[in-house]
């Protein structure tokens, strides 16, 4: 394991019986499942980051919001972590329990409260399902348009944690740029309502700032999202290039153009391969990068914006451009796209997945990089990401089973990560941080900045109760990762240092 988060409440928090804590919270909340058997709560030993393991201490799973309120009020009270889990769909490690810590779950919260087809905004409760949203609004013509690839089962609670996107991100935006207000539950167990329904609300944008927060500072209980109309028209082009390099400098002349599709998806070789394997969505498998550029609006509009990305496609090097010729092969096209992640599990034993985002015109640099890293590792890398906006997800193909491989696969992720942050971009662009690149916050930001997250932290949460050893580096663990300066061997304000 790279990072042992249980540090950060070892000598900081009170040990804990846990025969007394069970007995103590089945008899506060006599009427909610609490787990406490192992065979009952090994399903809950990890996220979709499946590498890393932890058996909780105890889990428990409310379905009435005074519940998780008297819970949270309990765990202050006796000082006990607290890690919420949605539909454990997340791929940082954001979720993964503490062995001293409560795990507390939100999955029986998934009823679509109200659906306002006029004011063209949904309240869900943080279980419901990301592609549920969509499907109880398709009567109106509605849809949520923020849909990350495990959409048929991520929950919008976990959405809103990790601030998640999706291939229509580029267009539509994350889910801070798709919501209006959530209700949450601070570790207190008081509630608070974050925005409006409004389009602004008074104050400091506390919304954007809790979207993304991986659960450290309160607990998602109601969420309100932006319904948008379904676009009257939306075609797919699939171009196919002979070099991946060229592939990824065909995407910046197409922004550049003017042009913003609703989706914009590159894949290469390998990935390329393994989706057609698994799917048949009729992709080329010679290729060495393919292209999926959807253009979404009226009839008129899209039609121009094809002709226009073609004729891009072609004069940036394309050796073909193929147009979706209905919608059933369009369905396909994405379904080989949002398949990708399974498609690669098919072909090896284990692989990593990483979540960079980069500034478009260093598409062409970083995939010469991640070569370059493939080969001196010895691992095989597949690429699959947003490229519109830059998101990439390199898999890194690796066999645990193999001594020393998963070792190098961590390695080689974490120069992948390194290398976006040294062309100015981040180690994230939708599946967080969570234990996984907490390392590489390090390499990202300066101390002053680290700060400034600690004591955001500590003004929602002080004793640092809520998902502790996430998201947030120590200062002295950047200082032992080697990439942070300490001023005369002292860290400032180390009464922050505890979260």
């Amino acid at each position: 394991m790279s990072y042992l988060y249980d540090e950060v409440i070892d000598g900081v928090l009170p040990s804990h019986d846990r025969d007394t804590l069970v007995r103590e919270i089945r008899t506060l909340l006599p009427d909610m499942e609490l787990l406490d058997s192992k065979e009952g709560m090994r399903p809950f030993e990890c996220d979709g980051l499946s590498a890393y393991r932890c058996a909780p201490m105890l889990v428990a799973l409310p379905d009435k919001i005074e519940q998780v309120e008297q819970l949270l009020k309990y765990a202050a009270r006796r000082r006990i972590p607290i890690v919420a889990r949605g539909a454990g769909t997340g791929l940082s490690g954001g979720a993964m329990p503490l062995e001293k810590g409560i795990l507390l779950v939100m999955a029986r919260f998934n009823k679509i409260i109200d659906l306002d087809v006029d004011a063209c905004t949904a309240r869900v409760q943080p279980g419901v399902r990301n592609l549920a949203i969509s499907q109880a609004a398709a009567p109106y013509g509605l849809y949520y348009a923020p849909d990350p690839s495990s959409q048929i089962a991520c929950s919008i609670g976990g959405n809103v944690a990790e601030n998640a996107g999706g291939v229509h991100c580029l267009k539509y935006g994350l889910t801070v740029h798709n919501i209006l207000k959530v209700e949450i539950l601070t570790i207190e167990g008081e509630r608070l309502t974050l925005g409006s329904e409004a389009l602004d609300s008074a104050g400091f944008d506390l919304l954007a700032l809790f979207t993304g927060s991986e659960g450290m500072l309160g607990i998602v209980t109601e969420v309100t999202v932006k319904l948008l109309p379904k676009p009257q028209s939306a075609k797919v082009l699939l171009a196919s290039f002979d070099d991946v390099e060229r592939a990824g400098a065909a995407v910046a002349k197409i922004i550049g153009d003017g042009i913003i599709p609703g989706g914009l998806e590159m894949m290469d070789n390998l990935a390329i391969r393994a989706a057609e394997d698994f799917i048949r969505a009729g992709y080329p498998v010679e290729a060495e990068a393919i292209l999926l550029c959807e253009l979404d609006g009226s009839d008129s509009d899209v039609q121009e914006d094809v002709e226009g990305v073609d004729a891009i496609l072609r004069m940036a090097g394309a050796t073909d451009v193929r147009l979706a010729k209905d919608e059933a092969e369009r369905q396909k096209f994405w379904a080989g796209r949002k398949n990708a992640f399974p498609a690669v599990g098919r072909i090896s034993p284990d692989y990593y997945c990483m979540d960079g985002t980069i500034p478009r015109r260093q598409l062409p640099h970083v995939l010469k990089g991640i070569a370059d890293l493939s080969i001196e590792y010895g691992l095989r890398v597949a690429n699959v990401f947003h490229a519109g906006d830059g998101n990439m997800h390199p898999l890194i193909l690796f066999d645990a089973n193999v001594p020393g491989e998963m070792d190098r696969a961590e390695a080689i992720g974490a120069r992948i990560l390194e290398l976006c942050v040294k062309v100015g971009g981040s180690i994230t662009g939708e599946h967080g941080v969570g234990r996984e690149k907490i390392n590489q916050m390090c390499a990202q930001f300066n101390s002053d900045e680290l700060l400034v997250f600690h004591a955001v932290k500590a003004a929602f949460d002080p004793n640092g109760l809520l998902n502790p050893g996430k998201n947030i580096p120590t200062l002295h663990r950047c200082a032992e990762f080697g990439s942070m300066h300490v001023h005369h061997g002292q860290l400032p304000f180390p009464e922050l240092e505890r979260f």
